[in-house]
């Protein structure tokens, strides 16, 4: 059956992104310090294999549960969906080549027409709510999953609306202190998850949760 979960990057203390990294400071790595805070809590999948095969960063990296459980998110991945703040820090920084390979649904009150990429990546701009994403996105991913890639108020807008069956989070040793907190503004009822794995390394803690 198709899914619709979660996957994320996350502090030790709960935050998606350390305060300061908006599009204002993109070029300022050194505000608030949130260019180092950033690399210590995603410098785990640069190391591996699949992610620099992936995003044609070259031959080598590391193997092994962790590679397989990252390629394993890749390819259920049928569609993403995402919000406007995302879609713009990445569009300053991503390469040509999206890391994607897949439709991707960017919520903004913007209108624009879809942003096409190489490598299958198309970015389409959905106006009408989270609903409507979900429902294109769907349809887009066909037989495999949707994906909701962040950032933290839209993973909230999803788990309010009781739709996410999995969350998969890496987890890094780094304090953040503040910035945008994953588990806040949600509503009753609660969502319930319960373990189903964890994977270990010297870089992150990953979790996988499953809808109780």
């Amino acid at each position: 059956m198709r899914k619709v979960f979660v996957n994320i990057g996350l502090s030790l203390d709960g935050f998606m992104a350390p305060e300061g990294m908006t599009l204002a400071h993109w070029s300022q790595p050194d505000y608030k310090d949130w260019g180092a805070k950033w690399g210590a809590m995603m410098g785990w999948i640069l190391k591996l294999q699949y992610f620099r095969e992936h995003l044609q960063f070259g031959s080598g990296g590391e193997t092994g549960a962790v590679n397989d459980m990252l390629r394993h998110t890749m390819e259920r991945s049928g569609a993403s969906i995402m919000g406007k703040r995302m879609f713009e820090q990445g569009e300053a920084s991503w390469p040509e080549n999206a890391p994607f390979h897949t439709p991707v649904f960017v919520l903004t009150h913007e209108k624009r027409e879809p942003w096409v990429r190489p490598g299958g990546t198309t970015f389409h701009f959905v106006n009408d709510g989270p609903e409507s994403a979900l429902e294109q996105a769907r349809a887009a991913a066909g037989e495999r999953d949707v994906r909701i890639s962040g950032g933290a108020d839209v993973v909230q807008q999803y788990l309010s609306l009781g739709v996410v069956d999995e969350l998969e989070i890496a987890m890094a040793p780094v304090i953040f202190g503040a910035g945008r907190r994953l588990f806040e503004n949600l509503h009753d009822p609660m969502p319930q998850f319960r373990i189903d794995a964890v994977f270990h390394s010297p870089h992150a803690t990953h979790l996988r949760y499953v809808r109780a």
